[in-house]
């Protein structure tokens, strides 16, 4: 293993002891990564081996008992207080110029905003901010077929729960007059041709790289055809024009693309008026003319050389272009040739069921904007295929809610707990350790419910405490109930503390949602029920406020009596 290699992975290890030692003895992978790509954030390229290395690393961490990892850390000669690089920056565009930069967010509204949208979203956001550049908001709906109003209102609200401001706001839609005037430009130059074959036809000739009867045409007969196309002469499917790109190209969107195609159906903005509709890589370029963008930051499957050839035939200026891989996520597609069918067929709530990558799922689940934020800072861009792991946004969560919201106390599959001459006291609660969050008051009596999984591990004779009140010692355990003595309120190294409420609490559903996939197919244990009891002052807690539920993890209610679990 070379010598970086080691370092990294010495680090990794380092920040896996730091973790573990801070929580119990059980260090979290996102976590780790999270800290180790804060302070070299050269490693974001090779991500995937890092989390993989970290996985390994921290399974065998978390073997160790805590004197095990104390002990360990003790060895490593210096202890970083933090090394998460707090000011994140990209790296610098290229020919960008302070003042002169303009960049666009371009969704095409044919379906829900989701976590790729977003992270494509904020970095160009980020761009903007950097060069004190402008940002479109430009909807690229040029399919009738696919977009719906709803559609656009996903994307205006999910922009905005980001914090992403953008200057100016357009539909491509309400551009097809000046579309059509280049439209027209590039079949004038003899750079376009009306082309009446079958769609079968060309689609076999375009592979084979053949040119088909109608490449052939004058530009006074495809004129002649443009101008009935624009008068409504002709249906859907009878015919389109095609770009006369380069028939021999490895580049398979050179070999004669369509450009302009009829679409017989309404436009739920234009409504009737047009049935003449560019596609989408003649529209973009036009477009971003228009909007005098400068700088294009998107994922890799767009057409760049076509889009440049394009450019060029119609004198437009060059446009710098990064491309990276989609950002995806381990178990979640966002493709929604995968996700509607779950909806259709009832195997998720809806889009913004929490299971889901859509922005509708992310907020439902209690993620922060704030933290996928910074996360996408974290991990930037690379044009390298990946798959995130979960646990890195949801460590960036832990870091944003963990300061910020209050923490009470939630028992999952309940047991009795009896407390044999147990003192009647009334406790204080603060609502955070360390933050001025309000508290609350509970009065104890000796009768409490403990989570099930603590009390499978109890056995007579273990001493135990109930966090914030006191020592007790078990003396019998069955499978309803756990009776203890009362032994004292003074705090003693190694006894375990457990949550607890008492006969004073609240019945709660903890829904805890999972990957969608596993292996290919549908996860059908990708969403588990926990039932449990919280303590009474949960009661007052409203619809999607965030809470951290303790030793258990953070969590958004969702509805009376019910919350979502976010993750540890």
């Amino acid at each position: 293993m070379s010598e970086v290699a080691n370092s990294v992975r010495s680090l990794l290890r380092l920040h896996a002891l730091l973790n573990a030692t801070k929580h119990s003895g059980k260090a979290d992978v996102g976590a780790v990564v999270s800290k180790v790509l804060g302070a070299h954030p050269e490693l974001r390229s090779n991500i995937k081996q890092v989390v993989e290395v970290a996985k390994r690393i921290v399974e065998e961490v978390n073997t160790l008992t805590r004197e095990e990892q104390v002990a360990e850390l003790g060895k490593y000669p210096t202890i970083p207080t933090e090394t998460r690089v707090e000011e994140k920056r990209l790296p610098p565009l290229p020919n960008a110029v302070k003042g002169e930069v303009v960049v666009r967010l371009p969704p095409e509204p044919s379906g829900f905003m989701h976590i790729g949208h977003a992270m494509a979203g904020l970095i160009n956001s980020e761009y903007a901010k950097m060069y004190d550049g402008k940002i479109w908001l430009r909807f690229e709906d040029t399919n009738p077929r696919k977009v719906k109003l709803e559609y656009y209102d996903s994307f205006r609200s999910g922009y905005s729960w980001l914090g992403i401001k953008w200057d100016y706001e357009k539909n491509v839609s309400d551009d097809l007059e000046l579309i059509y005037r280049f439209g027209r430009e590039v079949i004038e130059k003899g750079l376009a041709y009306a082309c009446t074959c079958k769609e079968a036809s060309i689609k076999s000739s375009r592979f084979a790289g053949l040119g088909c009867v109608c490449r052939g045409r004058s530009v006074e007969e495809n004129l002649e055809a443009w101008d009935k196309m624009l008068a409504g002469a002709y249906r859907e499917g009878e015919i389109v024009v095609r770009y006369k790109g380069d028939l021999s190209s490895q580049d398979y969107s050179l070999r004669d693309p369509n450009i302009f195609r009829i679409v017989d159906h309404p436009h739920p903005i234009q409504g009737s008026k047009y049935w003449l509709w560019p596609v989408y890589d003649f529209a973009v370029v036009v477009e971003d003319y228009l909007c005098k963008v400068t700088h294009v930051l998107r994922s890799l499957e767009f057409h760049v050389a076509l889009q440049d050839r394009l450019r060029a035939h119609l004198g437009f200026p060059k446009i710098n272009v990064t491309q990276f891989s989609r950002f995806r996520f381990k178990g979640t597609p966002v493709s929604k040739r995968l996700l509607r069918p779950l909806v259709e067929q009832g195997f998720v709530f809806g889009w913004d069921d929490p299971r889901m990558p859509t922005i509708m799922g992310l907020k439902r689940r209690g993620i922060d904007p704030e933290a996928l934020k910074n996360f996408t800072l974290d991990v930037g861009y690379t044009s390298t295929e990946h798959e995130f792991e979960w646990s890195l946004l949801f460590a960036a969560n832990r870091k944003v809610l963990d300061p910020k919201v209050r923490r009470y106390m939630f028992v999952a599959d309940p047991i009795l707990l009896k407390v044999k001459g147990a003192p009647q006291k009334t406790v204080n609660l603060r609502f955070h350790p360390d933050k001025d969050l309000g508290s609350r008051t509970i009065q104890t009596e000796g009768v409490f419910y403990i989570a099930g999984s603590d009390a499978a591990n109890l056995q007579a004779g273990k001493e135990i405490r109930l966090l914030e009140l006191y020592n007790v010692t078990v003396q019998k355990v069955s499978e309803t109930v756990v009776e203890a003595v009362y032994s004292g309120s003074e705090l003693k190294e190694g006894v375990p503390k457990f949550q607890w409420v008492t006969e004073d609490n609240v019945v709660l559903r903890v829904l805890v949602p999972d990957v969608l996939f596993r292996d290919g197919e549908f996860n059908r244990e990708s969403l588990r029920e926990i039932k449990g009891l919280a303590e009474s002052a949960a009661a007052a807690l409203k619809v999607g406020e965030v809470v951290q539920f303790v030793r258990f993890g953070f969590c958004r209610i969702d509805d009376e009596g019910v919350a979502i679990f976010a993750h540890k």
